[in-house]
């Protein structure tokens, strides 16, 4: 009997991804074949950062992990999740407020379709207190990233004329 490809979606809006996100990739990496993030763009949200710029930032950041494959939806986790196949939706977890919100999210995806599964990967402490929200702070704020960001993000977004969107005049 032969085992099949054991894919987990690794879904977000990435805005930016986080040296938390980078961590969480990492550990799934290490359990799963195949890890696929899934940049996700949801029409009705605001963000800092365009799709394209988002889906580079994700690029540039998990270069180094080898079975990770990047792409970007804009469509249904659930769509998303049938298309590829996928075993799993791995989700990071660094309170139980994130589990309050993602435990509904994953009974929603797991009542439209069948055998859709969620695995939680509590944070690792170094990045606990880490979150997209505190980057775009940090951003308008022009306050460093060393400790937020990989190095090739940061680079993107101080030194890339098209990253400049967090700049106010």
């Amino acid at each position: 009997m032969t085992r099949s490809e054991r894919i987990a979606i690794l879904p977000g809006s990435y805005d930016p991804i986080t040296r938390g996100h980078v961590a969480l990739a990492e550990r799934a990496a290490a359990l799963f074949d195949r890890i696929v993030v899934a940049v996700m763009h949801n029409a009705e949200k605001q963000y800092l950062f365009s799709i394209d710029q988002r889906l580079r930032l994700a690029e540039v950041s998990l270069a180094h992990i080898p079975n990770c494959t990047v792409l970007m939806d804009e469509g249904m986790l659930i769509d998303l999740y049938a298309r590829l196949n996928a075993s799993c939706v791995v989700k990071g977890l660094r309170n139980a407020t994130d589990y309050a919100y993602e435990s509904v999210q994953a009974e929603w995806n797991q009542s439209h379709l069948n055998g859709f599964e969620t695995v939680y990967l509590p944070a690792n402490d170094a990045y606990m207190s880490i979150s997209s929200t505190e980057v775009r702070a940090r951003l308008r704020a022009g306050e460093p990233l060393a400790e937020l960001l990989m190095p090739e993000a940061e680079h993107l977004i101080r030194n890339d004329p098209s990253f400049r969107v967090y700049e106010t005049d």
